[in-house]
């Protein structure tokens, strides 16, 4: 017998929004965001959280500054945040919704893998990355959580992509 397909995280919060009132909004600080992830400077790449709703979502903030540690090399003459960078600082958003969903996952995660990724435009000095990333799948069991990622800058899609993250024991 074929299995019905597991429901996203998303209408599952949908079915069960008649049993109990939505969750509000909260936010992270630098600090706060230190207490969850274990990354730390030159790989920490999430400044806050503006919004944050555990277990389903959170919207991230990087200031991208002439002063990263990447710019000197990726390029001298054009600076621009590699792509590869702006995955990782999506990872680390999701990192944060999918620690807070599954309180046995220790605060560490990896890769699994990465899925339909697109780069837009390039992201330089002085903007301001925003990346919201949602959890469409948990499977507690096995660590494994499935993310879409979508980064903006001024309001325009600059990346997307859908993730694979796994939990270290």
């Amino acid at each position: 017998r074929r299995r019905a397909p597991p429901r996203r995280a998303a209408e599952a919060a949908e079915a069960g929004a008649e049993d109990k009132p939505a969750a509000e909004p909260k936010s992270l600080d630098c600090n706060q965001v230190m207490e969850i992830l274990p990354h730390r400077y030159p790989f920490l790449l999430v400044d806050k959280v503006k919004e944050y709703v555990p277990g389903e979502y959170a919207i991230g903030v990087k200031n991208v500054t002439i002063n990263d540690n990447f710019f000197p090399g990726h390029f001298p003459d054009r600076p621009i945040m590699p792509g590869v960078l702006q995955v990782e600082a999506m990872a680390q958003v999701g990192g944060i919704v999918m620690l807070d969903a599954d309180p046995d996952a220790k605060g560490t995660f990896f890769f699994g893998g990465v899925d339909k990724c697109r780069f837009r435009q390039p992201v330089v000095p002085g903007d301001t990355l925003e990346m919201k990333v949602t959890l469409t799948s948990l499977r507690k069991r096995f660590g494994i959580a499935k993310m879409h990622g979508e980064a903006y800058v001024d309001g325009k899609l600059v990346c997307d992509v859908d993730m694979l993250l796994v939990t270290g024991k």
